[in-house]
């Protein structure tokens, strides 16, 4: 497992999210990422539901959460995109082809006021907010 660790700087998805990459780059099978919060869980689910991670176990030590994250292989990229930029929903698919390399391949992950979800799920839900990250793979194994 490759840890990272609690001290490279204060945005702890940015570091949760490069190590997933990292990890995925050296082909690790499993990474362990900490410190977490409930916005990163939130993304692991996210990119879960999408099939571009696996299973992961939150880890208690009374200290801080941990967590063993199980990788798939697929992902590219995953990062956080800073600042995190207000945007409204007719500015989606420009936003969308502005970060992804592709407008059918990838996801925007948005806080908005019906929570954390993907691109894909705001416009349904016809919700614009604030730009959390992205991840993507760049062939079309998914």
């Amino acid at each position: 497992m490759a840890p990272i660790n609690s001290l490279d700087g204060f945005d702890v998805l940015s570091n949760c999210l490069k190590a997933i990459v990292n990890a995925e780059r050296a082909g690790k099978r499993q990474v362990l990422l900490r410190p977490v919060n409930k916005i990163v869980i939130k993304f692991l689910r996210i990119m879960q539901k999408k099939k571009y991670v696996g299973e992961f176990e939150i880890v208690d030590d009374r200290r801080g959460q941990k967590i063993v994250l199980e990788l798939l292989g697929r992902l590219n990229k995953c990062a956080v995109y800073s600042p995190r930029f207000d945007i409204k929903l007719k500015d989606m698919d420009g936003m969308m082809s502005y970060i992804l390399p592709s407008r059918h391949i990838g996801y925007l992950v948005l806080t908005t006021t019906f929570g954390i979800m993907d691109h894909e799920e705001a416009v349904k839900k016809k919700a614009g907010g604030k730009i959390l990250g992205f991840f993507y793979c760049s062939t079309n194994e998914l």
